[in-house]
């Protein structure tokens, strides 16, 4: 299983990214796709989570502000952020729970992540 993140870079506050997690190694149809990110000596955040079902759900930083798609030919799901602020500079990671062992009654960030990609760098200047 792999995960790959892109699409991080340099932005000035109010802009907008795109991140983009392509996977492989496992079927795509029944899984979570959860976006973290971290800053350095901070705790990792959970930011936003996309079920195989369609269900997202979001922080309530992310919320208003960021959306989430998925490109099932290509096994990709997107992590659309706009509106963004320099509190949003971190690492982002995008991690899969394959096939999903979470649960519904349970808050998405404490659920099964067991695949975790290496992070693309977001960077948001004021």
């Amino acid at each position: 299983v792999q995960l790959v993140e892109s699409g991080g870079d340099l932005v000035q506050a109010g802009g907008s990214l795109r991140l983009s997690c392509a996977a492989s190694g496992f079927t795509f149809d029944d899984y979570a796709i959860g976006w973290f990110r971290q800053v350095p000596g901070k705790e990792r955040e959970g930011v936003s989570c996309l079920r195989s079902d369609g269900t997202t759900y979001h922080a309530h930083s992310a919320k208003g502000r960021f959306t989430l798609s998925a490109y099932n030919a290509k096994h990709t799901v997107y992590l659309h952020m706009n509106r963004l602020k320099p509190e949003d500079t971190a690492v982002y990671y995008c991690a899969a729970s394959h096939p999903f062992a979470g649960s519904s009654e349970t808050p998405w960030i404490l659920w099964p992540f067991n695949s975790w990609g290496q992070g693309t760098q977001v960077t948001v200047s004021s």
